[in-house]
């Protein structure tokens, strides 16, 4: 049984990855979303905005063996309508309210000996798409972060990887398919003809927390239906 934390726990792919991890591992969830569901799940919770709250204010076990970072935006417009505040709030929740939570817990997880840390990042990091321009800076950066931290703390034994999905069914992107027809036409949008489901991801955030992923450190790893890499 390992110690997990999971940032942003309350919905879509945070909440499918601690129901997934709650079954064999002792999971401390955090999360600004308080989802009734969450009751139902054995995992320590705690109701917190990883932004503005005091990780201090939490116990945390003395050591953590894996950290999942899962907030996130979907902030799509033209380039021209997007405000310097747009982009930095984006840049906030995607890249700074990880660095905070890494840079809290690097302690507790060097004290593992197989420690596992997994953010997110986004097809639009890798695939120029319109009205993305926000998104795709900031999960940009967070590639970038991913790499740059799994070579420093390779040496400590600490794996960082990083998941990039496409348009996955959750609440954050609900909007971009509350009709029929929205759903369809995302689902055309990739080879496999469909969007992605939030366990489906979460899996892949199990699998990189598991002894079985133990040597893969600095991947960016598209689950994505094959668009970042097909053509059709």
């Amino acid at each position: 049984m390992k110690n997990i934390v999971i940032i942003g726990c309350g919905q879509g792919i945070g909440f499918a990855a601690a129901k997934i991890l709650s079954e064999n591992h002792y999971v401390i969830g955090l999360s600004r979303t308080e989802n009734p569901e969450i009751e139902n799940l054995n995992i320590e919770f705690h109701p917190i905005d990883i932004l503005s709250g005091n990780l201090d204010e939490i116990i945390l076990p003395e050591v953590i063996d894996g950290l999942v970072y899962a907030p996130g935006s979907i902030n799509l417009k033209p380039f021209n309508r997007f405000s310097i505040e747009d982009f930095r709030n984006d840049f906030e929740i995607n890249v700074l309210g990880a660095v905070k939570t890494i840079q809290k817990l690097l302690p507790n997880l060097k004290k593992s000996e197989t420690a596992s840390v997994v953010l997110f990042s986004s097809v639009a990091a890798k695939l120029g798409m319109p009205f993305h321009s926000s998104i795709s800076a900031s999960k940009s950066a967070v590639e970038g972060l991913t790499k740059s931290m799994a070579a420093e703390f390779s040496t400590q034994k600490i794996r960082v990887n990083a998941i990039a999905p496409s348009l996955t069914d959750t609440n954050l992107a609900s909007p971009l398919l509350s009709t029929p027809e929205k759903r369809e036409a995302s689902g055309r949008r990739h080879p496999l003809q469909r969007v992605g489901r939030a366990d489906e991801i979460a899996r892949m955030v199990a699998f990189l927390l598991s002894d079985h992923s133990a040597w893969i450190t600095g991947q960016i790893i598209g689950i994505d239906g094959g668009m970042s890499n097909i053509k059709l």
